[in-house]
């Protein structure tokens, strides 16, 4: 049991950090994206991270709290 709530604990402090990962992010997009970008392939490569780590913080809460069956 105590493996299990560790494990969990893991997972949340994984989501976490995930969580502010995306944040950060959407704050850099946002900002690279006001003014002309000197390296468009920048905010591309910024784009494809932030929805790698929409997916993986999906993925996490989806083992956290599984979606109940029909």
């Amino acid at each position: 049991m105590l493996d299990d709530f560790e494990d969990m604990a893991n997972w949340v402090d994984t989501l976490t950090q995930l969580k502010a990962e995306h944040r950060d992010l959407d704050a850099a997009i946002e900002a690279l994206a006001k003014v002309p970008p000197e390296d468009g392939l920048l905010l591309l490569r910024l784009k494809k991270r932030k929805l790698a780590l929409k997916d993986r913080i999906a993925y996490i809460e989806r083992m956290i709290d599984p979606p109940e069956l029909a």
